[in-house]
């Protein structure tokens, strides 16, 4: 494996962040991608992947239903899988064990390494950061499953919260990242032997990619006991707090996990570093007549409003900076960042030809994906920022997939 360029299989694909991150090292290879949205009959995310990669061995089906036997054997997996369903439990006798509302999403993954012959060496997986205390009645409870089956499948795992502006990249985008090393590598007997608070402050792989100033919580420590089902029925019950922090490992079914804090004193993007000021089409514009719905939705607010079941109330809510502060990281991109109707979430800038929204191609570049990526026939602009606020920051998978290339060949 040293010295070799891994292969890797890339689920939930998008329109290809970890792709674009990984192979631009030249040390990995995608072999095998898919990418289905079964909420809409246009794939737009999958025509895109297309265009820029090709459709040789790319599979826009639902993951369900393609064959174990059909998917290659691989070194890595990677995947940011859909985090709108989480599993519940049903019960020992329902041949699945555990299931997803749709039936697809984090068991898609885990289907694959449960059986898969020759399973994966590591894995690469993304998240909001959410999932590390939903749901709300039982915090800590899907991902306690989601490790809990990794052990299972013979996978020690850690895992970061990452901000990417914590580490000089333009977009305030936070997320979850799990890397897992299977049984038969090196890099879990490593993980094993190293004691775990060195492992994620100093010696693992994220922290060689994104370094930790220092820790404000010991090191706390639990056991997952039981199987999916019993975890599923009866973690952390009656407790107001998730025990997962931002950081931490899983061996041997012992979680270990501390909050940390970034080190990182290099330079730093923002978001005027990535404005097309002189390029902009005046469709962007804020026309004024719009401007004062614009400034309602972005200012404070303090009114009563009424339910649909008529039960009245105060609603209140804070002002947001507007226009957005080009000397600074940018707040994150949502899915509803396209489009002209005046929101409170949207990004606006001051221009020298007056207020606008963002551009595709600067929602494009604050995730850190080359200008014009989601440029295709039949992809409007608005779908091409739906498609950003889906994505990830390439960056962050660049940084990632070289420090664990270095830890493989270390």
């Amino acid at each position: 494996m040293k010295g070799k360029r891994l292969n890797v299989l890339e689920l939930f694909a998008g329109v290809g962040g970890f792709r674009l991150g990984l192979e631009s090292s030249g040390n990995f290879q995608v072999i095998w991608s898919n990418q289905w949205e079964p909420s809409t009959k246009a794939q737009h995310a999958s025509s895109v992947y297309e265009s820029r990669f090709g459709a040789k061995n790319h599979y826009n089906v639902n993951i369900e239903e393609v064959p174990i036997s059909n998917i290659p054997d691989h070194d890595l997996l990677v995947g940011g899988f859909p985090c709108q369903d989480y599993s519940v439990a049903t019960s020992l006798h329902n041949a699945k064990g555990l299931q997803g509302k749709k039936g697809v999403l984090w068991w898609s993954i885990h289907n694959i390494l449960k059986h898969k012959k020759k399973k994966p060496h590591y894995l690469f997986l993304e998240n909001v950061d959410r999932l590390l205390k939903s749901p709300v009645k039982q915090r800590g409870r899907d991902f306690a499953i989601m490790l809990k089956s990794l052990d299972d499948l013979g996978y020690a795992m850690e895992w970061r919260v990452i901000n990417a502006a914590d580490y000089g990249m333009p977009q305030r985008r936070k997320r979850i990242f799990l890397m897992g090393y299977h049984r038969s590598t090196a890099l879990y007997h490593s993980l094993e032997k190293t004691p775990q608070k060195d492992w994620m402050l100093t010696d693992g792989v994220l922290a060689n990619a994104f370094p930790i100033e220092s820790t404000t919580a010991p090191t706390a420590s639990l056991k997952l006991e039981g199987n999916l089902v019993d975890i599923s029925q009866g973690f952390n019950l009656g407790k107001s707090l998730s025990p997962f922090l931002n950081t931490g490992t899983l061996i041997n079914g012992k979680v270990f996990t501390l909050k940390t804090m970034p080190a990182y004193t290099g330079p730093k993007m923002v978001l005027g570093d990535i404005l097309q000021n002189g390029e902009v089409d005046r469709n962007f514009l804020i026309p004024k007549e719009d401007l004062p719905k614009w400034e309602y939705l972005k200012g404070a607010k303090k009114e009563g409003r009424k339910a649909k079941n008529g039960f009245s109330y105060q609603y209140s809510e804070g002002s947001m900076t507007f226009p957005d502060d080009i000397n600074a990281a940018s707040r994150t991109i949502i899915t509803g960042e396209g489009g002209k109707s005046p929101s409170r979430f949207k990004h606006v800038v001051q221009s020298p030809a007056g207020l606008r929204r963002l551009t595709p191609v600067e929602l494009e570049r604050l995730n850190m994906f080359p200008d014009n990526h989601t440029k295709k026939t039949g992809v409007s602009d608005a779908k091409r920022a739906f498609l950003m606020g889906n994505a990830l920051v390439v960056g962050i998978v660049e940084k990632i997939g070289a420090s664990l290339y270095a830890k493989i060949n270390s």
